[in-house]
């Protein structure tokens, strides 16, 4: 079974936009793995305009699922997880200004730096995913590199799944295939949904985990967290 990890970014957003602590971050990470999620993702950003640093600790403390953090490993980002030792941190390559995140890693361009940032999360009991997009030079540099797992970014795949699915799953499928042969764990995150997740998890082989935050905090909006975290587990199953 592939692992749901809920990332609660746009619940902080909410909280944010009128400050004080409603919805509280912290309740809602404990419900989610209530209602079944495995997992909790957090990506904080330089301007925190949602997550912000001092939550880190705060869910660190509650969470007994797998706690994951993701972001673009600047001295403060490297800083926190290290402060914090989540149970993964998922590198991407995010622009200071980003919206979202919208690419992988050039796993080969910048293997020397992955490579050095990677150790130093290993060292300290922190597993490593790198999100990247799906072409197999990509995974075989993320394996160089001395990553645990690779996120596979899969906005291109959901944007493609309407016009012609089979098409859009193919590069995923296929360097999956060579992730499992080179012994690098999947993840895959960006734009999964309700309409493509099953059909996402079911082609390809040896996925682990997804990150979802987006689709499933706006579905949660209309089915209640609960309802909504069994109908993607459900997808997944």
């Amino acid at each position: 079974m592939t692992n749901l990890s809920v990332n609660i970014n746009k619940v902080a957003l909410i909280r944010n936009s009128r400050g004080g602590n409603l919805p509280n971050l912290v309740q809602v990470a404990m419900d989610c793995e209530e209602f079944g999620a495995q997992g909790i993702t957090v990506h904080p950003r330089p301007d925190q305009r949602h997550i912000r640093y001092d939550d880190v600790p705060q869910l660190k403390a509650v969470v007994k699922t797998e706690f994951n953090i993701e972001g673009n490993p600047t001295p403060d980002f490297l800083n926190l997880v290290l402060e914090n030792k989540p149970h993964q941190a998922t590198l991407v390559p995010d622009a200071p200004g980003a919206l979202t995140s919208d690419q992988g890693w050039d796993t080969v361009g910048q293997a020397a730096f992955l490579k050095e940032v990677i150790a130093q999360l290993q060292e300290a009991g922190i597993r490593v995913s790198l999100f990247v997009d799906a072409e197999e030079r990509l995974v075989e540099g993320a394996k160089k590199a001395g990553a645990d797992r690779i996120e596979f970014y899969t906005g291109r795949f959901a944007h493609g799944f309407y016009e012609g699915k089979e098409k859009a799953v193919e590069p995923h499928r296929r360097c999956a295939l060579l992730a499992n042969q080179l012994g690098i764990g999947i993840n895959a995150g960006h734009d999964l949904n309700l309409d493509n997740l099953r059909f996402y998890q079911q082609n390809v082989p040896g996925l682990l985990e997804v990150s979802i935050g987006h689709a499933l905090i706006s579905d949660a909006l209309y089915y209640g967290l609960g309802n909504t975290i069994q109908m993607y587990l459900r997808q997944l199953r």
